[in-house]
């Protein structure tokens, strides 16, 4: 009976988890919007992000105030996760303001490619033939979306502008941020998510001198600007504190499918909201690199 017990809860924790992933890649497959609306009104996205990350650290500080008292208690290792986790999501708002929402997200989807080659170099984990395949049609769909079939563009299939390569970059970040979050067990969901909102926050304001344009200040803005602000503050936290409970429970690979579903979230809404379409080869290329990242998922045993 213990044993029956024991299983339900099991089955009931990693649900739990899957659900959080999932409610995340809902928040992050459409806070795009908000951030593009803001840079219509002339707000760069570097700004959008400080002030956004700072209404973050303060919502959360205030909520979790009971917890400060442990603060300089935490280790030092954290300060890698605030530093990878800080590009990553600094990076993904300024790649999705400029560039094309889904060449950007399956850009970004390469990650479990990148996860495997951290896991092959760094853990000295063994990669075997499914692991190869994996990272071969990863390439293959990298290869097939960013190729230019028109003659009228270099024909190597590079990313093909500074957003998609800060897309690219910010991937890399978000495998390696979950190679870190996974291997931090004796980190709380808490203290991961402060590290996360405080290292985005630190890393704005170290890009904010490189902003072409003057750095609006708070009473610039206007109400609906700070709605909206408070809006995108409100998902972060939610996606945030999510993540890090999930990903603590499921292995990297496996969370880095489930996030897949801001693709189809993001697909649907730039549709939509951005009038997008994807040609052919991008839907090829992309349809490869989910194909990918879902034979990942069985590549480690949770």
């Amino acid at each position: 009976m213990n044993k029956t017990n024991q299983t339900s809860s099991q089955i009931s924790t990693k649900f739990g988890a899957a659900s959080s992933l999932l409610f995340s890649a809902l928040c992050w497959g459409i806070i795009w919007f908000p951030y593009r609306i803001l840079a219509e009104a002339g707000i760069s996205a570097v700004a959008a992000s400080f002030y956004t990350y700072s209404i973050v650290l303060i919502l959360a500080g205030i909520y979790f105030a009971k917890h400060w008292r442990g603060l300089f208690r935490l280790p030092v290792s954290i300060v890698w996760l605030a530093v990878v986790a800080g590009w990553t999501n600094l990076a993904y708002v300024l790649a999705v303001i400029d560039g094309e929402v889904m060449r950007v997200m399956l850009l970004f989807y390469l990650s479990p490619l990148w996860t495997l080659i951290l896991a092959h170099f760094w853990l000295k984990e063994r990669t075997n033939l499914r692991g190869i395949m994996i990272i071969s049609l990863s390439l293959l769909g990298a290869f097939v979306m960013l190729c230019d079939y028109s003659g009228q563009a270099d024909a190597w299939p590079l990313p093909r502008n500074t957003s998609e390569w800060i897309a690219l970059s910010s991937g890399m970040g978000f495998s390696l941020t979950n190679v870190i979050t996974r291997k931090s067990t004796h980190l709380t969901v808490r203290s991961k998510s402060f590290a996360v909102w405080l290292g985005v926050l630190v890393m704005a304001a170290l890009f904010m001198p490189f902003v072409k344009g003057i750095i609006p200040a708070p009473n610039s803005f206007s109400v609906s600007h700070w709605l909206i602000m408070l809006l995108i503050a409100l998902l972060v936290i939610a996606a945030t504190l999510l993540v890090q409970y999930g990903v603590t429970l499921i292995t990297a690979t496996r969370a880095s499918v489930l996030f897949l579903f801001e693709l189809v979230v993001a697909a649907v809404a730039s549709y939509y909201l951005a009038h997008e379409v994807m040609s052919w080869n991008e839907w090829l290329g992309g349809g490869l690199i989910v194909v990918a990242a879902i034979f990942a998922a069985g590549n480690h045993n949770d």
